[in-house]
């Protein structure tokens, strides 16, 4: 099984913004609980972060063109207006999760809408870094099915 992990705008100062909101792991705490994981159960992944939306849709574009199982999103502030990213992951028939680290439909009024939820096969708010791994375990669990 190989999985695209993305991570949008902003992510990468994990553990240094807004802890309150995001914890104090950074993205490497994250990426490395992620190789933990799949090392233990035999997954290919690859990793990524940007805050350049033209970025996102290009590594998006890689899980169209190289054959990816699932991917896995977190677009950052993207989540909110970029139309662009949607139509990215519309293109791409793979499962796709979408995460986010805190639970957006209780945060500001534009933080409420996700313009990629309904491209996506399942939605994971609120439940922090865990969410990837919950995301994951989605992935292999429709796997089997």
């Amino acid at each position: 099984m190989k999985i695209k992990i993305i991570n949008g705008a902003n992510l990468n100062l994990l553990g240094k913004r807004e802890i309150s909101i995001y914890g104090n792991k950074t993205i490497q705490d994250l990426e490395n609980m992620i190789a933990h994981f799949c090392i233990n159960n035999k997954i290919d992944y690859d990793f990524m972060v940007s805050n350049y939306e033209g970025e996102v849709i290009e590594a998006i574009h890689d899980v169209f063109l190289d054959q990816y199982d699932a991917l896995i999103i977190n677009p950052g502030a993207f989540t909110h207006y970029s139309y662009a990213i949607r139509d990215a992951l519309e293109i791409v028939k793979c499962l796709k999760v979408e995460v986010h680290i805190s639970n957006i439909k209780e945060r500001e009024a534009f933080r409420k809408e996700s313009v990629i939820e309904d491209v996506c096969d399942y939605t994971i708010i609120g439940k922090g870094l865990d969410g990837y791994i919950e995301a994951i375990k989605y992935i292999l669990e429709m796997r089997k099915r």
